[in-house]
């Protein structure tokens, strides 16, 4: 089962040339996930060739503008493109007054439903399951109210090893049993082991997405063992004093962070726009977990 992750926004609050304020796509089973969704993101996505008409689940994880100002140019978009189909979106339960101002303003009659679901940025909790995966919040340490989200992928039915069943003349109605575990004896007498002809699925995997915030010993628990961890690294840890004082983290900081919770993998991204270059930053971050990645736009990664 497909699940990825593609950047199309890398920067934080203030404009710099060649990237984009926070935006990330995640593809789970063709299913997509658009998480924040800063300026300039309906144009990313026509840039790295994705339909935004497929996009049906939006999470927003606080208000500064870098995070949430693209929202209301591509919910116009796909009402003036026809839309029909409803979108969730989750996010601070304020948006949803920012989104009826300035429709209201506009004389803007969304053609579709638009799913509004609050959250609080209080105490971790699933709030959204699909057949697919299972979204938690993360409870983050900003300047306001800021959740984190992570993904986690549900265990998929096991695989049946088709070419053997076929060859012992096994008909397909009953593969849905095996599929399930369930050992079977036929009309025959012929008794299937379950073991014998299907194999396990591959293990659930989890993608953590944590945005702005101060390094905060209180949300590692919810983030812990994800096999890709997305964290913010605003500054280089020279400037931890600046860090500290916009409520962000350091490369550094990301990188232990990913350690302690035991991450397979770290994406590091919302990077200053003070930095032109951004190899001081990775470097930095791998001089403590040798795992990690510029979250780079364009690029996709495989959870």
């Amino acid at each position: 089962m497909k699940f990825e992750v593609t950047i199309l926004g890398s920067s934080s609050a203030t404009p710099v040339y060649n990237r984009n304020p926070t935006a990330q796509l995640l593809n789970c089973n063709e299913k997509f996930y658009l998480i924040d969704c800063g300026e300039g993101t309906q144009q990313q996505l026509i840039k790295f060739g994705f339909k935004a008409s497929k996009i049906d689940y939006v999470f927003i994880s606080h208000l500064h503008g870098d995070h949430y100002f693209g929202l209301i140019g591509l919910l116009s978009s796909l009402h003036l493109n026809g839309r029909v189909k409803p979108i969730r979106i989750f996010a601070p339960a304020a948006l949803e007054e920012i989104l009826a101002v300035q429709f209201k303003y506009s004389e803007t009659i969304i053609r579709y439903p638009i799913e509004f679901t609050a959250i609080e940025a209080i105490e971790s909790s699933v709030i959204f399951e699909n057949a697919d995966l299972t979204v938690q919040t993360v409870i983050l340490n900003h300047r306001i109210p800021c959740t984190g989200f992570r993904f986690t992928q549900k265990k998929r039915l096991r695989k049946v090893l088709v070419e053997k069943l076929t060859a012992e003349s096994i008909a397909p109605e009953y593969y849905p049993l095996l599929k399930r575990g369930v050992d079977l004896e036929l009309p025959d007498g012929r008794v299937l082991l379950n073991a014998d002809y299907t194999i396990d699925s591959d293990q659930p995997k989890s993608y953590g997405y944590c945005s702005d915030t101060l390094m905060d010993e209180r949300y590692f628990d919810s983030i812990r063992n994800c096999d890709t961890l997305y964290h913010e690294a605003t500054f280089l840890h020279e400037m931890l004093d600046r860090a500290n004082h916009t409520h962000h983290t350091t490369a550094l900081q990301a990188a232990e962070v990913a350690k302690e919770t035991g991450a397979g993998k770290l994406l590091i991204g919302h990077f200053s726009s003070r930095y032109k270059a951004l190899l001081p930053l990775l470097e930095e971050a791998r001089s403590v977990f040798e795992d990690t990645e510029l979250a780079l736009e364009g690029s996709t990664y495989t959870i």
